[in-house]
């Protein structure tokens, strides 16, 4: 694609939300709110470009293949969440067409979305992560899963592996538990980590690209669980959007050596899957180490998302940021 008369028109923006993933719902808001962040700015002309449940696109509410899509827009802000959209598959289509777009490459966000793959990868680099087995849906029995408990009976948490939102993520108390979990998970992911349970605080940190794609750690966010620990042991997906559940306190209630880690690492690792222009990584923080969970290539972008929480401690509006990023891949 080749965007010609930039200078002399407005940038066409499309900003691209939906998708037939778990995520669907999270995605829209997300896209909404780059939509109200972006329109009104005079350099700009917003096409909303949905992908409804059925992987159909559409712009601007009318139904057309994405190839019909592409020459109304300079560019495409991915507001997608969650499989297709975050895992390279809707990467690949726009790097086939050429046209520029938000976020990670295909390849990086292939990597940080598979979380296995990922952890494999944070250790080979010596950071610290919970320890983990996979167990493939299409090989799993209930007798696979009694080897696993008194082979790894730290193991406690069972999560998928290739989900976003904390999707299907449990704390199983019981055997039973356990298999219903493992086979509730699957719904998620045909492959489900168990891994493990580590106590202690819950930390995000967010990673912005500069001018000159170095990449730059945001001030991390403390969440804090205001849920019973009866009812909830894990940063899940009612927490995130339920501000009854959770407090958010950033910057952080770490140790100055606790932020640093947290930093370094958040860089580290978006520098280390591949990643580009923005993301955020999930670590859990107790006396033995700084844990890195997962680093997510598409972080949400709504009002009750953690990462523009840490660009609003920074002085960085939304509209600021997304202008940022717009920029950055126009220029490849």
């Amino acid at each position: 694609m080749v965007i010609e008369n930039q200078k002399s028109r407005k940038l066409r923006v499309g900003v691209l939300r939906g998708g037939p993933s778990d995520e669907y719902d999270v995605s829209l808001r997300t896209g909404q709110n780059v939509i109200d962040s972006l329109r009104g700015r005079p350099n700009y002309e917003i096409q909303d470009l949905l992908i409804d449940r059925g992987g159909v696109w559409y712009i601007d509410g009318l139904a057309r293949p994405f190839e019909r899509i592409f020459p109304h827009v300079d560019v495409i802000v991915n507001a997608l969440h969650g499989k297709y959209g975050e895992d390279g598959r809707v990467q690949q289509i726009l790097e086939a067409h050429g046209v520029p777009f938000t976020g990670s490459k295909s390849l990086g966000s292939a990597l940080g979305m598979n979380k296995h793959l990922a952890k494999k990868f944070f250790r080979s680099h010596g950071l610290l992560t919970p320890e983990h087995v996979l167990i493939s849906k299409y090989e799993y029995t209930p007798q696979s899963l009694q080897k696993i408990l008194f082979s790894y009976p730290h193991l406690r948490l069972v999560k998928p592996a290739a989900s976003g939102s904390s999707f299907g993520i449990c704390v199983p108390k019981s055997d039973a538990e356990f298999d219903e979990a493992i086979r509730h998970a699957f719904d998620f992911s045909d492959q489900v980590m168990v891994e493990e349970f580590i106590k202690g605080k819950e930390a995000t940190c967010g990673v912005a690209e500069g001018s000159g794609r170095n990449a730059h750690a945001l001030h991390p966010v403390e969440i804090r669980d205001l849920a019973p620990r009866d009812v909830k042991d894990i940063w899940s997906y009612e927490s995130k959007y339920d501000n009854n559940l959770h407090e958010l306190v950033c910057p952080g209630d770490f140790t100055p050596e606790q932020t640093e880690i947290i930093r370094q690492s958040a860089v580290f690792a978006h520098n280390a899957l591949g990643l580009r222009h923005y993301s955020r990584s999930d670590f859990i923080v107790n006396r033995t180490g700084v844990y890195i969970l997962e680093t997510n290539t598409l972080p949400g972008l709504t009002n009750e998302s953690l990462f523009p929480r840490s660009l609003s401690v920074a002085g960085i509006t939304l509209g600021d940021f997304l202008d940022h990023i717009i920029t950055l891949a126009i220029q490849r």
